[in-house]
Parts: structure tokens; sequence; C-alpha cells
């Protein structure tokens, strides 16, 4: 059986212990085993056994193990704690706000959708290519088998609506469970949530979300100093009280809760579904189809202001399970107006000496016609306006990019005698290619910078390349020619936006 160490940046932690490659055979000689690389101890207070990593974040890391004190060596998660302290006072609190947080885990593990706490404890071992003693901290969780909704949303797609409401209706008991006992979670993201594999749960057939991570958990506390939030957030899943490093609320992980439905509707990552330069999620261009019940409570989730948001996670499902209220529905059409008919002439009947023919039938009356009401001419709605830094900031690039290629191309085509026409093809299709990447929005703002950066530092430092000109020549004229860009782009842009005006 392969063995994991977990001592950070050990060489070599893998190891082999075939004593425990069978799960029903005895353990009790074999609890002192070390790592043969540094010396760690591979079985953890005498009965927890690491076998691979399931992540690294900075403040620890988390390993699937095994326990050897149950029959079949059932499957828990550790999770170890690395505080980054030396002396003993930073040490001792460490080791304080572990215990800490330990409790809170213990207490919000009796939720049937939190992993449960199984043990915690504190390991002293010799140093490694040291002789001081170093701690490390350790919890130990009940194993979720499944899958985080960020593999089902890259496998699948995009979530319909009735599939987020469903996420909301199993997380927001959670959340008001973890809130009513004084804590808040602080890193709720599609990474975090997992949904157990129908085959494991306790009930057949019907999966199971679980709410995950919980080292990053907030006690409330009524001094100020403790109701302080700490920066461990996600970007862009953070509210924006949490990122400032200001108290965090409820609220909080409601924000980051609507963040990962937005997510899971559109399939987009937050960072593209938010505008910065209005401050505000702009998601429902991507899905129309959405019902206006649900965009209301998630924008009512997304508010920027703690106060204007959902108090608890209580009052979001009232919303999401309230009717929908229906529309009035619009009052019958009025009859069709009909003229009066005309007034029959009174006649006494004559005798039959006198009666010479029958009377003639009179002409039926036609029904005056309405006039179709004129329809009402729509009023012309300006054109949206260009993404004006996006046009020019690719305009730049595509010139200096062009520019420098053209320089490669053509020293290489002196160098090697290139035929004129594959080099025109080649920059020919160099052009085209940079121009269907930039508008399929796979280069954009960094990826622009990068490979800018790469085209200049080749050309300014291999002499093959700069065609006879000198590095800072050829730079300075790839500089000015996408400088030119620019200024054709933003000439464009000023035509474009005359003409929306008058036309």
């Amino acid at each position: 059986m392969l063995v994991y160490c977990t001592r950070p940046h050990c060489p070599r932690p893998q190891n082999n212990l075939p004593e425990l490659d069978q799960p029903n055979q005895r353990y009790s000689r074999i609890r002192d085993r070390f790592c043969i690389t540094c010396g760690m101890p591979l079985i953890l207070r005498g009965h927890y056994v690491a076998e691979r990593v399931l992540g690294r974040g900075g403040f620890g890391a988390a390993y699937l193990a095994r326990d050897l004190d149950t029959p079949g060596w059932r499957y828990c998660v550790i999770k170890q704690f690395l505080p980054n302290v030396s002396d003993p006072q930073s040490l001792q609190k460490a080791q304080e706000l572990f215990e800490r947080e330990a409790k809170v885990l213990e207490e919000l593990g009796q939720h049937a959708q939190i992993p449960d706490l199984l043990a915690f404890f504190r390991e002293e071992v010799a140093g490694f290519n040291s002789s001081s003693e170093e701690s490390y901290f350790y919890l130990v969780q009940e194993f979720i088998d499944g899958e985080t909704l960020e593999d089902e949303l890259a496998q699948q797609g995009c979530f319909s609506e009735e599939e987020v409401r469903q996420v909301l209706r199993e997380l927001l008991p959670v959340l008001q469970y973890v809130h009513e006992r004084g804590s808040i979670h602080r890193d709720i993201k599609l990474s975090n949530i997992m949904r157990q594999h129908p085959s494991k749960t306790k009930f057949p057939g019907q999966g199971r979300l679980y709410l995950l991570d919980f080292g990053a958990v907030k006690q409330v506390s009524q001094t100020s100093m403790e109701s302080r939030s700490t920066g461990i957030y996600t970007a862009h899943y953070a509210p924006p009280e949490q990122i400032r490093g200001e108290q965090v609320f409820p609220s909080s992980d409601l924000y980051a809760l609507a963040v990962t439905c937005i997510v899971l509707l559109t399939g987009k990552d937050p960072e593209k579904l938010f505008d910065a330069y209005n401050n505000r999620w702009n998601w429902h261009s991507y899905v129309p189809s959405v019902s206006q019940q649900l965009q209301q409570i998630l924008d009512r989730m997304l508010q920027p202001a703690p106060s204007d948001r959902y108090q608890s996670a209580a009052q979001v499902l009232a919303d999401l399970n309230a009717s929908p209220t229906p529309a009035p529905a619009p009052p019958p059409p009025p009859p069709p107006l009909t003229p009066p008919l005309p007034p029959q002439p009174v006649t006494t009947p004559l005798p039959p000496s006198q009666v010479s023919s029958p009377p003639s039938p009179a002409a039926p009356i036609p029904s005056p016609k309405m006039a179709p009401p004129a329809k009402a001419k729509p009023p012309r709605q300006p054109p949206a306006p260009l993404p004006a830094f996006k046009i020019l900031m690719g305009a730049g690039f595509t010139g200096f990019e062009m520019t420098a290629l053209g320089v490669m191309i053509f020293s290489l085509m002196t160098t090697w005698q290139f035929p004129l026409g594959v080099s025109a093809g080649l920059i020919g299709g160099v052009f085209a290619l940079l121009v269907f990447m930039q508008f399929k929005g796979w280069i954009e703002h960094w990826e622009q910078l990068i490979i800018a950066t790469i085209s200049g530092a080749a050309l300014f430092f291999f002499p093959f390349l700069q065609a006879g000109l000198g590095g800072l020549t050829a730079l300075l004229m790839c500089g000015l020619v996408g400088l030119g860009c620019m200024v054709v782009g933003n000439l464009f842009l000023l035509v474009y936006n005359i003409l929306a005006r008058f036309l």
C-alpha cells in the first residue's frame, strides 16, 4: 500500500508499506512507520494513513486517508494546518485558534449536509535536517464521495433554471443552520459544494449537496477585532465588504451563493460577468429565459451594500418558494358596434282586388366599416456603444504584432531565401489568425500584453530576426505602427459615433 508523507516539501513523499496491502489484517505491529526520506511518521495518531493529496492552499493541505481503526479502513479526509510561525507565543495562539475552529466544526458537523469532524490533534515530530522539534496540526473529517459543482459545470454545461433553484433549495437551509449558530462560511464557491453520488447517500437514488471547506469559517463575536474579516476569500465570489477586510455578515455568504448561481446559469467566469466600470453584475443577457422572479432574487442577493441584500437565508428561501404573482387578465374586448335597424313602416292589408304584385324585398343596409388603426412607429433605438477600450487595445496590439512578425519573416526570408509569395501568405495568415482569436475573445488584455512582450523580446535579443535594423530601431518601428493603428481606430470610433447620432 502506498502511503503519503504529510511533511511539507518532503522530496519523496510516497512510501510503500506492504504490511497494509490487506485491509482486514492486523496492523498493531506496524504503528510506528516513518518516511524513508524525511523521517515523518506515516501512521498519524496510530491509525490515520494518507494515500494521496487532494489539494494544497496557502494555509495547509488536504489528503485522502484511511482510518485503520475501522473494519473496512474507512476513507476520510485529513486537513493539515500549517501556521507560519516559530516563536512559542505565536505557536500557542495558533493552537488556540485551531482548537476553537475544531469546536465550531464539531458543532456544525451535526448537520446532515456538512461533513462530520472525526478527530483533531497535534503532532510533535523531529525536524527535517535539524534537531529542533516541529508541530503540525490536523483535522480529520468525513469523506464525501462525489463531484463538485465545478466538475458538473465542466461536464454538462450550463444549469437550467430549475436545477439552480434546486441548488438554492438544498443549500439555503444549510446556510441558515450555520448562521443561526453564529458562524459565517466566507468561502462559498463551485469547488466548495459537492454532490454526493446517489449510490453513496443514506437515501438511495438521491444526490445530496454538501457544503465543504470550513477552513475560512468566521465566528461572529461582539468585539470589533473579532468581527473583522481576514484575507481568506476567493476573488470575484467574495462581497465588497469582505474584500475590504471589513465586518462580514450572513448576507456576505448569500452574495457568494448568488455569484455561484449566476456562474452555473451562464457558464461564464464571474470576472466576465461583473462590469467593474459601472460596479454591477451583467448576467441577464446571457440567460434571457430565466424567470423574472429568480432574476429579482439573485439581483437582491448581489447588492453591493449588505443592508440592501436579504438578511437571512430563510428570507431567500421564502421568496424562492413563493408562487409568482400572475399578471392581471386583460379586460374582454368591447362588442362590435352595429348600426340600429331602420324603423319598419306600418302597413294595412289591402283587399285582394287591389293587390297587383308582391313588393320587392328591401335592399340590405351595409354596415359602416371602421378604418384600421394606424400602427405606431416604434421609437428608434440608438445603436449599442462600441467597446472603445477593447477596440483600441486590439488595434494597437495587432499593429505592433504584425510589424514585429513582418520584420522577423522578412529577416528569415532574406537569410533563408524564402519565396516572396510564401512570406506574404504567411504574414496574411498570421494576421487573419490574430484578428480571429481577438474576435472570439481568446486573446484579451493580459494575453495581448504577454504575446507582445514575447515578440518584442525576441526581436530585441536575437539579431538574426532584426532584418539589419537593430533591436531598438525595430522595437521603435513596431511601437509607432501600433500607435498609428490606435489613431486609426480612434478615428473609426469618432466617425461611428457621429453617424450613430444623426442617422
